[in-house]
C-alpha cells in the first residue's frame, strides 16, 4: 500500500433538540487517493480556454468538450465559451479551441483554409502519440492503435494518417481477428487513458502474433492515468466500497472504476458529484475509497467529503501513490501579446 497521510475531518455538529444531545454519527474511514483529479494536460486545456476568452473576449468556440467534465464545461460556458461538435458550427471570425483529446489533421487544415484563429489545446502527451504514429508511418509501417472506438482521442489519432493506415483494436480477442498489410512492417500505439493492465495484455497478444511489431520509445499511457490507477490499486483491497468522481464519458474515470473492481473492491461506482451518491448502497460501510478522474476538479471531491461528513464521523487517510509536479506551457499564440 502507498504512503498514508492521516488527518481527521471534524464531525459536523448537530443542533440540540429538547435538551438531548443527538446520537453520535457512525464512524467512517475515508481513504483518499493521491494523486487524483486534474492532470497537467487538463489544467492546461482549461487555462487555454480562459486565456482565449481574456485575450479575444466572448464568444470563444470550443470544438467538443474541452475536457470530459460537465461541471468544468458549464463553468466555461458561463464565462462565454460556446461548445460545438464540428468546425462548421463555428463562425470564421471568432477563435476556436481544439479540445484536450486531439483532433484529426483535417480539422486544423480546414480552420487554416477558413483563416480562423485556432488554438490547439491537445494534451502534449496525446500530441506525442500523434507524432510517433506519423514517424512510424513515414518509415513505412502500418499502425495498430489500442483504444476505444468513437472516443475523441482515438478519432483524433486515427485521423493523423491516411485511411487504412491505422487498425483499431480494443480487446485481446480483436488482435486475433485483424488483418494487416505486412506483419514485418507494423507498429503499435495506445490511447493515453486506458487500463494499464488491460493494455499490457493486448500489447502482449500483439507481440505474440506479430513478433516484428515496433512499440513506442516511451509508454503511451500517460503518467496521470498510471498514477491514479496505482493509487486505486493500493486502496481497493482495504475498503468496502470506492467512489470515483468523474463523468460517464471520461475514459480515464471509467477505467478507475474497473481497476478498483479488478483489485478486489466489491462495490465501485462512478459519480459526477455528491448528489449522485447512492446512500442506500453504502449503508453500513465503514471503510470507503475516494478518487477522481483526471478531468474532475478538486472542489467536487471536497463536495463529496462534505456529504459524508454530514452523515459520518469521518477520518481521512490519504494514500499517496506518486507525487506529481508536471506543468505544460500555454501555446505560443496565447503567450504573444497582440497576436
Amino acid at each position: 500500500m502507498g504512503l498514508i497521510r492521516a488527518c481527521l475531518y471534524p464531525r459536523r455538529g448537530g443542533d440540540y433538540l429538547g435538551g438531548m444531545e443527538p446520537a453520535p454519527l457512525p464512524p467512517l474511514t475515508l481513504y483518499l487517493a493521491a494523486p487524483r483529479g486534474f492532470c497537467a494536460g487538463v489544467d492546461r486545456a482549461i487555462r487555454i480556454v480562459e486565456e482565449a476568452l481574456r485575450k479575444w473576449g466572448a464568444p470563444v468556440y470550443v470544438r467538443h468538450e474541452i475536457v470530459h467534465n460537465r461541471h468544468v464545461v458549464d463553468g466555461l460556458r458561463a464565462k462565454g465559451a460556446v461548445f460545438v461538435e464540428e468546425l462548421d458550427e463555428c463562425p470564421s471570425d471568432r477563435p476556436v479551441v481544439f479540445s484536450a483529446h486531439g483532433v484529426p489533421k483535417s480539422v486544423p487544415a480546414e480552420a487554416a483554409r477558413r483563416a480562423m484563429i485556432a488554438v490547439d489545446a491537445t494534451c502534449p502527451l496525446v500530441t506525442k502519440v500523434h507524432n510517433e504514429a506519423a514517424r512510424q508511418h513515414r518509415q513505412g509501417r502500418q499502425i495498430v492503435f489500442v483504444g476505444h472506438a468513437g472516443h475523441p482521442e482515438t478519432v483524433g489519432t486515427i485521423g493523423q494518417l491516411p485511411e487504412g493506415e491505422v487498425i483499431l483494436v480494443e480487446t485481446v480477442a480483436d488482435v486475433a481477428a485483424i488483418r494487416v498489410r505486412d506483419p514485418a512492417r507494423l507498429a503499435f500505439a495506445t490511447q493515453t487513458t486506458l487500463s494499464v493492465d488491460d493494455t499490457a495484455a493486448i500489447v502482449a497478444a500483439l507481440r505474440a502474433r506479430f513478433p516484428a511489431i515496433t512499440g513506442p520509445g516511451h509508454e503511451d499511457i500517460c503518467y496521470a492515468t498510471t498514477n491514479r490507477q496505482a493509487a486505486v490499486k493500493a486502496i481497493a483491497p482495504q475498503v468496502e466500497a470506492l467512489l470515483v468522481v468523474g463523468a460517464p464519458n471520461s475514459s480515464n474515470s471509467r477505467r478507475l472504476v474497473e481497476v478498483a473492481r479488478a483489485a478486489g473492491c466489491g462495490y465501485a461506482q462512478l459519480v459526477q458529484r455528491a448528489a449522485d451518491i447512492d446512500w442506500r448502497a453504502l449503508e453500513g460501510v465503514r471503510a470507503l475509497g475516494l478518487t477522481a478522474g483526471a478531468s474532475a476538479p478538486e472542489e467536487l471531491i471536497e463536495e463529496v467529503i462534505a456529504a459524508f461528513r454530514a452523515r459520518h464521523a469521518v477520518t481521512v487517510e490519504q494514500v499517496v501513490a506518486a507525487e506529481e509536479d508536471i506543468a505544460f506551457n500555454l501555446p505560443r499564440l496565447l503567450r504573444e501579446e497582440g497576436a
